[in-house]
């Protein structure tokens, strides 16, 4: 009888354990649910101060093209060709352009989501850039804050610089 007695007490002790453990499992399932993916994984993008417009409206998939790099002038999007990607506004100049970018947006997006490539290199952090400072550097589309940072990866080792800024951006998203 005592034993039946622990075992059933045993078994009820049991019962309240796996009730708040599934009780936590569904309330981590509901919160999951309600919450953005943005808000759960979405890494920094460069936007202005007011607002989530990314790199300063510039039509990021209009660097890529030989006329852009030619002139080398960023060609300003539209709010009408407007993608919502990582949190943030990205401005296109035509439907082609926002179209190429919805469908591989990896592909597409500066390097550390057009934050400044050389403050980074400097551990100065994550550095708001406009999109009219800009070079590739092994066809990866970097973002500079100033034509000074731009020219400091010109002339100097920039593979180092990026190794870097890889680095350091790797830190940051992870925090």
């Amino acid at each position: 009888m005592q034993q039946t007695l622990m075992t059933m007490t045993l078994m009820k002790g049991w019962l309240v354990v796996g009730f708040w453990a599934a009780v936590q499992v569904i309330v981590a399932t509901v919160i999951l649910v309600i919450t953005p993916a943005t808000a759960l994984a979405a890494e920094p993008v460069s936007t202005g101060h007011w607002g989530k417009t990314a790199i300063g409206e510039q039509d990021t998939v209009a660097y890529h093209s030989a006329a852009v790099q030619q002139n080398h002038q960023a060609l300003r999007g539209s709010e009408r060709y407007r993608v919502s990607w990582q949190g943030a506004d990205w401005y296109f100049a035509s439907q082609a352009s926002a179209d190429k970018f919805r469908a591989d947006p990896q592909r597409y997006r500066p390097q550390y989501n057009g934050h400044c490539s050389n403050a980074l290199s400097l551990g100065e952090g994550l550095i708001a850039t406009d999109g009219t400072v800009w070079e590739f550097f092994d066809d990866q589309l970097h973002l500079f804050y100033a034509e000074r940072g731009r020219q400091r990866w010109l002339k100097g080792d920039w593979k180092h610089y990026r190794s870097q800024a890889d680095a350091a951006w790797s830190k940051l998203v992870a925090e």
